[in-house]
């Protein structure tokens, strides 16, 4: 659809929901919320909690702008709704939603295609903890809940009393918990729009890690944007975001995440519906792409659409 014909449209931005991302999809909601209305859409904030479909009819929404982050938003759920309710949304479709909410998934297809990632193990919930730390033998390594965003209930640890730990603590957020390698380098995160690579951005928490408290609060983190790569590293890492853009099957905005370490880089992560805040990443990299915040949300909701 054109831009004039969604400024006839009746557009719900879908915010909040029931994960455990609901603060920070509340902001992201808000801020997509004003924008639009600030360009002349008719747009509306609708909490997405378990009386949406409800909502979404009393409303007569024809149109859906997906702000929610987390479960039963970003995994597929909300968007296989819309597809029945037959109302075009932004972002991704089902099953590259789903796809790349599951971290272990995401990562058996980046394997397959071979596309870098770190090497990695998974703890399922009932699995014998004493044979699973036996066939842990280097370390650091990562452990994080396979299906959470916004690092809730990550950790590095650096020992088997910490790995344990570590997978307690993560089973609190999801059955399945990944135990990855530890990349020791640089953080970056490449934003694609539409199939297009926006430039690439350093993460460079003050703490030393870039934990929750880190990404939502002004001031934690620095943002090094465009990244220091050299020029052959930085476009092959951008190659590399499309073609994880592209095998996940992701549509309108994502934001793929890396670790670097000298001349080698790491897939961490896709995220299909990327934050939209004050200091989220996305809007940064499109600024420097000469994409004001408004713009940006606008050519996401051009990208609406069923059958992904």
């Amino acid at each position: 659809m054109t831009r004039q014909e969604l400024k006839q449209k009746k557009i719900a931005v879908l915010m909040g929901g029931l994960s455990a991302e609901r603060e920070v999809s509340l902001r992201t909601g808000k801020a997509v919320l004003a924008a639009l209305q600030g360009a002349g859409y008719q747009a509306v904030g609708l909490d997405a909690g378990r009386d949406i479909a409800l909502r979404l009819i009393e409303e007569q929404v024809e149109v859906a702008f997906i702000a929610l982050h987390g479960r039963y938003g970003e995994d597929g759920t909300i968007q296989g709704l819309l597809e029945m309710m037959q109302i075009p949304y932004t972002g991704s479709g089902v099953l590259a939603s789903s796809l790349a909410m599951d971290k272990e998934t995401t990562k058996k297809i980046l394997l397959y295609h071979e596309l870098p990632t770190p090497a990695f193990q998974v703890y399922r919930k009932g699995d014998v903890l004493g044979d699973f730390l036996k066939k842990c033998r280097h370390f650091p390594l990562v452990v994080k809940p396979a299906r959470e965003g916004s690092t809730i209930g990550i950790s590095i640890v650096r020992d088997e009393q910490g790995l344990a730990a570590g997978l307690q603590d993560a089973l609190q957020h999801d059955d399945h918990v990944l135990v990855e390698d530890f990349i020791q380098g640089m953080e970056i995160t490449v934003g694609v729009l539409a199939g297009e690579a926006l430039p690439i951005i350093q993460i460079a928490p003050k703490g030393g890690f870039y934990d929750y408290h880190a990404k939502y609060t002004a001031g934690q983190t620095e943002y090094i944007l465009p990244a220091p790569l050299d020029s052959a590293l930085y476009h092959r890492v951008q190659q590399v975001a499309r073609d994880v853009y592209r095998v996940l099957g992701c549509s309108g905005a994502a934001r793929i995440d890396f670790m670097v370490r000298e001349k080698e880089f790491y897939c961490l992560e896709a995220n299909t519906i990327p934050g939209m805040t004050e200091t989220s990443l996305l809007p940064k990299a499109a600024q420097q792409a000469g994409l004001d915040f408004a713009e940006l949300t606008q050519r996401i909701l051009e990208d609406a659409g069923l059958g992904k």
